[in-house]
């Protein structure tokens, strides 16, 4: 039985509800408990608790990040619970400062993670297609893929010493949504990694 954190990060926006990223949280949520894991979900738009999440941190196996892509990156709400939250845990909730010592202050830059043996996962949801990813004569990425553009919020939880599984992503969201197949997908997927 693992213990997994599922933060949902997504915020209400008039154009996106965040119906697909509710859906995506509550079949995971089955799909674990179904397994016989324990799961804990925090909410983001819903407010937090700073020594709470500390806590599910440490209690969690897997994290499991639940986020829309809003402007190449998880929205401003998420954005200031990682400023509230992982502020917080650099007291050695989830690392040591930043891992660098007295005797060799440049080296070891990020290294002082407490969450080692912990894993976490990115689940994303995009407007861009997929085929807007890993190709070279695209305009935007430029040949770039998903966790090249997500590589900060890999940084960051590998900062709390935390190995990444394999990340999940739905495409074309807003205009060309394929849900029932995303839903298959992202079934799959936990049943792979959890």
């Amino acid at each position: 039985m693992k213990k997994v954190l599922i933060i949902n990060a997504h915020q209400k926006y008039p154009f996106a509800e965040g119906r697909l990223n509710e859906s995506l949280v509550s079949r995971a949520t089955e799909q674990l408990q179904s397994k016989g894991h324990a799961v804990r979900l925090v909410e983001v738009d819903n407010g937090w608790d700073v020594d709470a999440e500390l806590e599910s941190h440490q209690w969690a196996d897997v994290v499991l990040l639940q986020t829309p892509v809003n402007w190449m990156g998880v929205p401003w709400k998420f954005k200031k619970y990682m400023d509230e939250v992982y502020t917080a845990g650099m007291s050695g909730a989830l690392c040591e400062g930043d891992g660098r010592h007295h005797d060799a202050p440049k080296k070891n830059y990020g290294a002082g993670g407490t969450l080692t043996g912990k894993k976490y996962m990115l689940s994303l949801t995009f407007n861009a297609p997929e085929e807007a990813f890993n190709d070279a004569s695209e305009y935007l990425f430029q040949g770039k893929g998903v966790d090249d553009l997500f590589f900060p919020m890999h940084m960051n939880f590998r900062f709390f010493g935390m190995e990444p599984l394999a990340t999940f992503a739905c495409y074309d969201v807003m205009k060309n949504a394929d849900v029932e197949n995303d839903f298959k997908r992202f079934a799959a997927h936990i049943d792979t990694h959890f």
